[in-house]
């Protein structure tokens, strides 16, 4: 492992191409390698067990093509494996739910609401690391199951405005200043949030997330110094082709996507 050493990004599916996108603005010259988990997708109705099992899967992966980091671009396995692998790898790891909860909690915020997934809900991440920096920040949690399916096009029987309209009226009762989009996935869905809520409402922890991570390799000494553009590699473990066809939502592959 050294400066030259490529990051990993993981996500269930193509959620964590938004992180890898407001990565790329700031840091165009890192060398990066993607894994999408498609074959266990969605994470948020697996089991923590099973959470940490994929994890250590791909994070067993990332160790065997010499990274110097793994960013952890999935809410759910930030919430439920993150604690469990955490002291297992030589590489630095940055999960999303713990690398942003004390920039967010900073904030002139008092009740902040939280969409993610039912695994990310229950496990209660988001609650306990705001609140571990601001005790007495009033915070709400709500699991939305269908909107990684949604974005992912995995779900025919849902109405996806009809859907989200109702969780966002749910959450609107709890009167939140602010509301964190808890899953890589959605930020896609802005376009049909904003259709019932003012888009200043929304915080997308990928901007939050990537600055910490930019900070911390500086700290530690491992930002590349190279000026040319960083290489990137994309695995998947199943579905390519799906996985380049939902990519264009975040982001533009313009290469092969490798089967693992």
């Amino acid at each position: 492992m050294n400066i030259n050493s490529p990051i990993g990004f993981f996500d269930s599916g193509v959620g964590g191409l938004s992180v890898l996108s407001s990565f790329r603005k700031i840091l165009p010259n890192e060398d990066i390698i993607y894994y999408g988990d498609l074959k266990n997708l969605p994470y948020g109705d697996k089991s923590q067990a099973q959470i940490i099992g994929f994890s250590k899967k791909i994070l067993d992966f990332f160790e065997k093509k010499g990274v110097k980091a793994v960013v952890i671009a999935c809410n759910t396995s930030s919430a439920l494996a993150y604690e469990s692998v955490k002291d297992h790898y030589g590489f630095k790891l940055y999960p999303v739910i713990q690398s942003c909860a004390k920039v967010i909690s900073s904030m002139s915020v008092n009740r902040i609401g939280v969409f993610a997934t039912q695994g990310t809900v229950t496990s209660g991440a988001y609650t306990r690391e705001l609140t571990k920096y601001k005790p007495d920040l009033k915070v709400k949690e709500i699991a939305c199951p269908h909107w990684v399916s949604i974005v992912e096009g995995l779900n025919s029987d849902i109405n996806p405005e009809e859907d989200i309209k109702s969780k966002l009226e749910e959450m609107m009762e709890f009167s939140p200043d602010k509301i964190i989009l808890g899953c890589t996935h959605y930020p896609y869905l802005l376009p049909v949030l904003t259709k019932f809520a003012p888009k200043e409402l929304f915080i997308n922890p990928a901007d939050i997330f990537v600055d910490y991570i930019k900070s911390d390799l500086r700290v530690s000494g491992l930002l590349n110094p190279s000026a040319s553009e960083g290489n990137e590699n994309f695995y998947v473990s199943a579905n390519p082709e799906n996985f380049i066809e939902h990519s264009k939502i975040f982001y533009n592959i313009d290469k092969q996507v490798n089967l693992v």
